[in-house]
């Protein structure tokens, strides 16, 4: 589950040798103090935001960590021409109510960033956006996936407002600077529907086996929907020689509703029934026995 948050930045006066050390464990040959610029950046934090999401609180210090060595970009252009930062340290910090992500990050002074970090000194710009992976929604209600069960985010049940909570990080991917923050103190805002299709990612972006990979999940995922739509055939046909009552076309409706697993079951339980009504007749007795009427079987 792609993830994209905003968030607040602000410029720092002055750089220590412990933030350039921290650095330079990033860059090919050692920085100094004139050459790079500092700010800090408020990440995303476990208050409720304007799509009913939160993140875990319990998630942000492994987030945080993931975090560390993650480019910062401009309008989430992912191309090297757009890179102009980069995080080098992030914690987890406490403000009021909120647990929230503080993270560092540095830039190299010159003429292309000049600009950007006048704009952060003169407070233009404030807000970025960070993008991250996150393996889970649950519902605040319930504690199922959100996903799954039946609440509705901003809806009220009872005392509390459902809020779907992100956690289980699985990767950060980067932070942006934007224009727009979407929440009043952290700045938390989510643009799941501007990220590329996972197939169009790993196209653009993937390594060769990443691609191969995908690849084999197509086949994989062509295969299962071939052998559902011949299950799903399967059911139906079984359901008219036993006569459940229902059309053709309602069959197949329902079939196409069920789960894979209970299509499976269906079937079985169908195959079990139709054996017991229609036995196989023999043709020829078995050994040790006699029949009646022996050749009529053959006529045609």
């Amino acid at each position: 589950m792609e993830i994209k948050k905003a968030a607040g930045i602000a410029g720092a006066p002055e750089i220590t040798e412990a933030q350039l050390e921290k650095i330079n464990r990033l860059t090919r040959r050692p920085l100094t103090k004139e050459q790079v610029y500092v700010f800090s950046v408020r990440l995303c934090d476990d208050q409720p935001d304007r799509d009913g999401e939160r993140f875990d609180a319990a998630a942000l210090p492994r987030l945080a960590e993931l975090f560390v060595g993650k480019t910062g970009i401009v309008d989430h252009a992912w191309s090297a021409e757009k890179q102009v930062a980069r995080i080098f340290a992030a914690e987890t910090a406490q403000d009021g109510a909120a647990r929230y992500i503080r993270a560092w990050a540095y830039m190299l002074r010159g003429e292309k960033t000049d600009p950007i970090i006048a704009e952060i000194d003169g407070g233009i710009k404030k807000e970025v956006s960070v993008g991250c992976s996150m393996g889970r929604r649950v519902c605040s209600v319930c504690g199922q996936d959100y996903d799954e069960c039946p609440h509705q985010k901003g809806e009220r049940y009872g005392d509390q407002v459902c809020t779907a909570i992100l956690t289980d990080p699985k990767d950060a991917y980067e932070f942006s600077f934007v224009a727009v923050p979407a929440q009043p103190a952290a700045g938390v805002v989510k643009g799941l529907g501007e990220r590329p299709a996972l197939g169009e990612f790993v196209e653009k972006h993937g390594t060769a086996g990443q691609r191969d990979e995908l690849k084999a999940l197509r086949r994989a995922a062509e295969d299962g929907r071939a052998w559902r739509e011949e299950l799903q055939g399967e059911v139906v046909k079984l359901s008219l020689l036993l006569d459940v009552g229902l059309d053709e076309a309602t069959l197949r409706t329902v079939a196409a509703r069920l789960e894979t697993g209970e299509l499976r079951r269906m079937r079985d339980g169908l195959e079990k029934k139709a054996a017991g009504l229609f036995p196989p007749d023999a043709q020829l007795p078995q050994a040790g026995q006699t029949r009646e009427k022996c050749g009529e079987e053959y006529l045609i």
